[in-house]
């Protein structure tokens, strides 16, 4: 869940280079409008919500929405820095149309913006997608905010809605035998350990790779080699197992309750639904209603020392945290 290339820290971002087949808006902006339906075009102070996938013109994927269950939300400014930014590009279109829009790679990342591992290519494409447009027009804050509010607990039920079936399909997809728990987590036990199980205060060490209910994609990872075979390798990442106390509320529920199931040498995959996850919330890159699937094994099982310090949590993006 590392933020190689988050759509919105673009907002500010001008456009520069030329493709065949883009055209050139009077700010330097180069896009290919794929689907124009009519209605009227998104205008400042305008709140959308778009799906986004940023991309290496060798059709490498940096990041997508997709991945992550959600779309992007965000209000068109009342004045735009300049005519050619990702605003303009929004602005060129209206509620359910789609859009390629093209960016130089070199001024893109020399304005601030952080270069993505491995990052190879001239320019970076984002395909737009517009979902939802909320007028501002002569609205009052208050009226205008209350439309959003409802809009997003509409969504919010929708995905709520949808979340059995999402988590019904990846279990068949990926044949898991699963065993649901009285809370409602899915595990499989894929490899029986020794021991003792870890009790409430004992930390265990773990490796994990966490997955994507919607496609299996992995959002993060302890495994390097995992890493690297699903490119999502960061090189700034430690990439060795992490420590985490159980049963003591440090993670979410769903892995306080699957890791007290395992013991020393135990591999496991834990399906978890969001309300012992993220929850109606999300976080980060995580939308609401969102359940997650994660491949642990435990390393070892440490008991408490009373004269130890408390351990320190890695502060791993994807590390479920239980706020």
């Amino acid at each position: 869940m590392k933020k190689n290339l988050v759509f919105l820290a673009v907002a500010a971002i001008g456009f520069a280079g030329c493709n065949g087949g883009f055209k050139k808006s009077d700010g330097g902006l180069l896009y290919n409008i794929v689907d124009d339906k009519s209605g009227t075009n998104i205008t400042n102070n305008d709140f959308v919500s778009a799906n986004v996938i940023a991309k290496t013109d060798a059709d490498s994927v940096l990041f997508s929405t997709y991945d992550t269950g959600h779309p992007a939300f965000l209000t068109i400014p009342a004045k735009l820095q300049s005519k050619g930014d990702i605003y303009s590009a929004m602005m060129l279109l209206s509620e359910g149309d789609s859009a390629e829009v093209k960016v130089n790679a070199d001024s893109l990342f020399k304005k601030g913006m952080p270069k993505p591992p491995g990052f190879k290519g001239k320019f970076v494409i984002y395909e737009i997608k517009i979902n939802k447009v909320i007028s501002k027009g002569k609205l009052s804050d208050q009226v205008f905010g209350g439309r959003i509010q409802d809009y997003f607990k509409t969504e919010a039920a929708k995905m709520k809605a949808a979340e059995p079936g999402k988590i019904q399909k990846y279990i068949a997809d990926h044949k898991i035998n699963a065993t649901k728990s009285d809370s409602g987590l899915y595990y499989q036990i894929t490899k029986q350990g020794s021991g003792a199980l870890p009790a409430k205060g004992d930390t265990v060490v773990v490796n994990y790779t966490g997955r994507f209910v919607t496609n299996g994609k992995v959002f993060e990872t302890s495994d390097k080699a995992v890493a690297q075979k699903e490119k999502v390798f960061n090189p700034m990442a430690p990439y060795k197992p992490i420590h985490i106390p159980v049963g003591i509320n440090a993670v979410i529920k769903g892995w306080d309750q699957g890791l007290m199931m395992l013991n020393k040498g135990a591999q496991a995959t834990l399906v978890i639904p969001s309300n012992l996850a993220y929850g109606e919330q999300g976080f980060q890159a995580i939308g609401p209603y969102t359940p997650l699937a994660f491949d642990v094994e435990v390393i070892d099982i440490i008991h408490p020392n009373p004269n130890a310090p408390k351990p320190v949590m890695p502060q791993l993006p994807g590390q479920p945290s239980a706020k």
